[in-house]
């Protein structure tokens, strides 16, 4: 009888809802890249844990992210091995942008770094 009541209590009353964002990224740069998404609602980035996707010179890549619902996520891509050459938010987030972003749930973005 005390299980049914304490499971009562801890049963979520809002569900967040999983959600697939995709980004599909060219490298137009005459150098290869690095690429990293970062959420602007939370403590998270893809692939997070101080690790980024690389994109060699002339290739395309998709990401497909997994994410909450209403999340907005932004990329950032830099030259490998120079951060100082950046697009989107770049490395680490820490620059703004006007259309490296995309709300989790409300579509797809396509972009060609150059």
């Amino acid at each position: 009888m005390a299980l049914g009541v304490a499971l009562a209590f801890i049963s979520p009353t809002k569900a967040v809802q999983a959600q697939e964002i995709t980004f599909e990224i060219t490298n137009d740069f005459r150098r290869d890249i690095q690429v990293e998404f970062y959420s602007q609602n939370r403590r998270h980035a893809w692939p997070g844990g101080n690790r980024a996707y690389n994109l060699n010179r002339g290739d395309t890549q998709t990401y497909r992210l997994a994410c909450q619902r209403g999340e907005k996520v932004c990329y950032g891509g830099w030259v490998k091995g120079d951060a100082r050459t950046y697009w989107g938010v770049g490395l680490n987030g820490k620059y703004s942008c006007d259309s490296c972003c995309q709300i989790c749930g409300q579509g797809n973005l396509r972009k060609t770094l150059n």
